[in-house]
């Protein structure tokens, strides 16, 4: 039986449970100190749902989690759909005031997170910031640290302890109820809320396990973003259902990624365009044993027909490209390793299993549907587009067209074989590193800068990054400010992943006759080679 048709009836937690009667002792998680089983992860996560049922935690409540790739994210993941609840990934790097605004927005009632991370003090942070947040009751913390007195804060192990072998109130979720709530920017760089159901990620997972034919055999590195939707469905859910294991890595550069290729004999290499180049640079300069991989897995940024040639030669395996969205669940389509050399080269493969695509003329009211060969705007109907975006029925609404298909800003055209080329965006964003970054969000920002009159933010082609941003500023008259005064501004409020990588100085800006910049125009005036900072 085909991966979907087994998945449509089930939800996130009744997938696992199966998984871990068929294959109890087939590893699931591999991390640093070992492995999880399929069994283990489902014991550990019905452990830790007894706990949180335990707290007052149930059906519909929200459940952040602030975690790198760890086995207690996978455990906290699967808790939350046992008990009927919604999980929230956060990225554990966004700032203080992003992590606050998306706690607050989704309303969680509970939150787990890492006690200390790359130099952050998470401790500190959530103390900061929980007066501030009145839905959230109750904190579970990953580490080992001598935790404040709060009858609100729990050692995560601690409730896994407490929570083995105990009953809770079964919970009966439909495949149609929200499980996830992932944030992603919209196009003036506020969040939104995308609600994923207990069917929209395991279909979207099952798709894409089928694509490139992922099976039990099989062992996938690459995945370092938990939180990210490609991560969650095509990573630890598309392991889930194929049978899979998945290496968690804190650390997803590509020297430990290749690491963990000859340490644990991975089969399949996921990853960013980023990834890969940094990897062609790290195997030149330390060649490395990579027999154990049959297949190399390129998502999340626009992919370079020679990055795809690169690394089918070095890594010496087809390499594959697809197409995902946040609100689709991940994957729209993908390559197939079987298909041919050209069509792995040029294009994102074809769609999964049950989802359509249209390319239409977005320019007209009923967005007509163009012949083969056209370029037009990437529409998208299937079972894993999403829900709908938490407390925005207007905006739902607007990305919805009269046939049910989603609108995803995206250009494309579809071949005479039914192969999918990405051309471009009708909507203003940079893919950097797989991450979307909207120029609203950064350009608010260098406004607020007192040396700045106005500034535009753009991508620009970057061979590591897929895009760079580029912050094109005008300064206020006789101001006097440098590209690093301009960085280090945006570091106190962006997350990493927003901060220019570029800056240039310009005497204006090129508008049209109705105001709006000509950001074309401000791009052909801008190179990568050329930076001001």
């Amino acid at each position: 039986m085909a991966l979907l048709e087994r998945m449509k009836e089930s939800t996130i937690a009744s997938a696992l449970t199966a998984r871990a009667k068929t294959d109890p002792a087939r590893p699931y998680l591999v991390h640093d100190n070992g492995t999880l089983t399929f069994a283990e992860v489902d014991s550990q996560a019905e452990a830790l749902a007894a706990s949180l049922a335990n707290l007052g935690v149930g059906a519909g409540d929200r459940i952040a989690l602030i975690l790198p790739a760890c086995p207690e994210f996978v455990v906290a993941l699967f808790a939350a759909g046992k008990l009927g609840a919604v999980a929230v990934p956060l990225n554990p790097r966004l700032t203080e005031p992003e992590l606050q605004y998306m706690l607050r927005h989704s309303e969680a009632l509970a939150a787990v997170t890492i006690e200390e991370h790359r130099g952050v003090d998470y401790l500190q942070l959530f103390e900061n910031v929980m007066p501030q947040l009145p839905e959230l009751r109750y904190l579970a913390t990953v580490g080992e640290a001598e935790l404040w007195h709060d009858d609100r804060i729990f050692q995560f192990e601690d409730l896994v302890s407490a929570g083995t072998g105990r009953n809770y109130p079964a919970a009966a979720p439909s495949p149609s109820d929200c499980f996830a709530l992932l944030y992603t920017s919209g196009t003036s760089g506020k969040p939104k809320g995308v609600e994923l159901s207990h069917a929209n990620l395991p279909s979207a997972a099952a798709g894409t396990a089928a694509a490139i034919s992922l099976a039990r055999e099989d062992r996938i590195v690459g995945i370092s973003a938990l939180f990210h939707v490609y991560g969650l469905a095509a990573g630890l859910l598309g392991c889930l259902v194929a049978g899979a294991s998945i290496v968690l890595q804190d650390e997803g550069g590509p020297e430990a990624t290749l690491a963990a290729v000859q340490a644990h004999g991975a089969t399949v290499h996921f990853g960013i365009p980023t990834l890969f180049y940094g990897a062609l640079e790290e195997l030149r300069a330390r060649p490395r044993d990579l027999s154990t991989l049959r297949l190399a897995v390129v998502a999340g940024a626009p992919v370079h027909d020679g990055l795809v040639t690169a690394v089918a030669t070095a890594f010496g395996v087809p390499v594959v490209a697809g197409y995902s969205v946040t609100e689709t669940a991940s994957t729209v389509s993908a390559a197939r390793p079987d298909d041919p050399e050209e069509k792995r080269r040029f294009t994102v493969g074809r769609p999964i299993a049950e989802t359509r695509v249209r390319i239409v003329d977005a320019n007209e009211p009923d967005g007509r549907e163009l012949p083969v060969e056209s370029v037009g705007e990437i529409r998208v109907r299937g079972p894993g587009v999403m829900i709908g975006y938490y407390r925005q029925p207007n905006r739902t609404s607007e990305v919805f067209d009269s046939d049910g298909y989603f609108r995803t800003g995206d250009l494309g055209l579809m071949d005479e074989e039914g192969f999918l080329h990405l051309v471009g965006r009708t909507r203003d964003v940079i893919i950097r590193s797989g991450f979307n970054v909207y120029p609203r969000e950064v350009e608010a920002r260098i406004e607020a800068h007192p040396a700045v009159q106005e500034v535009a933010a753009i991508g620009v082609p970057d061979a590591l990054l897929g895009e760079a941003v580029c912050a094109c500023v005008v300064p206020v008259e006789g101001a006097i400010v440098t590209g690093e005064e301009i960085v280090d501004w945006c570091r106190e409020t962006l997350a990493d992943d927003k901060v220019p990588d570029l800056v240039r100085f310009l005497d204006d800006l090129p508008r049209t006759d109705t105001g709006q910049v000509r950001r074309v125009d401000v791009a052909r005036a801008v190179t990568a080679d050329e930076p001001s900072t």
